[in-house]
């Protein structure tokens, strides 16, 4: 009684059947492709760079990261 026999009939059905594998970086790059929102990437480098200065400042590397500022 399983329907994975069926065939996808709608298009988010067919869309959802083709698994691409693609991985978490290529399909924020063409979201950004395809919807133009060029202006997100600035934010999420800064939040990227934040979160691993966030992140060394708790390691052994933190004295040499106060140093910079």
């Amino acid at each position: 009684m399983s329907e994975t026999s069926a065939k996808p009939t709608s298009e988010f059905e067919k869309a959802a059947a083709e698994h691409k594998g693609e991985s978490l970086l290529s399909e924020f790059w063409a979201f950004l492709k395809q919807n133009k929102k060029w202006w997100l990437l600035p934010i999420v480098i800064t939040m990227l760079l934040l979160g691993v200065l966030i992140f060394l400042s708790s390691t052994a590397a933190a004295p040499f990261i106060y140093t910079l500022f």
